[in-house]
C-alpha cells in the first residue's frame, strides 16, 4: 500500500467510497451522494489552497482518502486546519485509518498549520478512537445538530497541536 497526493482521476474511487459513508454512515450528515464530477471539483478546490490531500492505493486500487483543508476562511484561522478521513468499507479494520491520519499530520504540519481540528458526525465511536489515539483532545459536543437516518446526531470536536503549535513564534 501507498499513501500519495490526490490526482483529479482518484475522483470515481474517492465519490464511490464517500457514496457508502453518505448512504450508510453518520460521519457526513450529507444525504445524497455526490457523483464523481463533483468529487472532482471538490478535490480541485481542496487543491488550490493551502491543504493537504491525500489518498491510501493498493494494487491500483483506492481503500481511503483523507484531508486537511483550512479550518475557516478568516485569516486569523490560517494556521489551524481541519481534518476528513474516509475509508472503503471492505478496507476497514485493517489500521488504515491511523497510517493515512499519521501521513496526513505530518503533511499538514509541513505546509505549516499548527493545529488540527476533527469534526466527528454523528460522535462516531471508531472516529473518536481514531483521533485519541493520535493525540487529539475532545473539546466539545454540539448535541441534536444533524439529523439522518431518522435521528438526531451529534457532532463532536477534537483539537491536536501540531509541530509547536503556539510554543514558538511563526517564521
Amino acid at each position: 500500500m501507498i499513501i500519495r497526493p490526490v490526482r483529479l482521476e482518484d475522483a470515481e474511487a474517492i465519490a464511490t467510497i464517500y457514496a457508502w459513508h453518505v448512504l450508510n454512515g453518520t460521519a457526513t450528515f450529507e444525504i445524497v451522494p455526490p457523483m464523481a464530477a463533483e468529487m472532482a471539483d471538490r478535490i480541485s478546490v481542496i487543491s488550490a489552497k493551502k491543504s493537504v490531500y491525500l489518498v491510501a492505493e493498493e494494487e491500483g486500487h483506492i481503500l481511503g482518502y483523507a484531508y486537511a483543508t483550512p479550518f475557516r476562511d478568516r485569516p486569523a484561522y490560517q494556521f489551524t486546519c481541519e481534518d476528513s478521513i474516509y475509508l472503503d468499507h471492505e478496507a476497514r479494520g485493517r489500521g488504515l485509518g491511523s497510517i493515512l491520519l499519521a501521513a496526513l499530520i505530518k503533511e499538514a504540519e509541513a505546509v505549516g498549520f499548527r493545529q488540527m481540528i476533527g469534526v466527528v458526525g454523528g460522535g462516531e465511536p471508531a472516529s473518536i478512537a481514531l483521533h485519541a489515539k493520535h493525540g487529539f483532545e475532545h473539546r466539545g459536543t454540539m448535541q441534536s445538530v444533524g439529523r439522518k437516518f431518522g435521528r438526531w446526531l451529534d457532532t463532536v470536536y477534537m483539537q491536536r497541536v501540531l509541530g509547536p503549535g503556539d510554543q514558538e513564534p511563526l517564521p
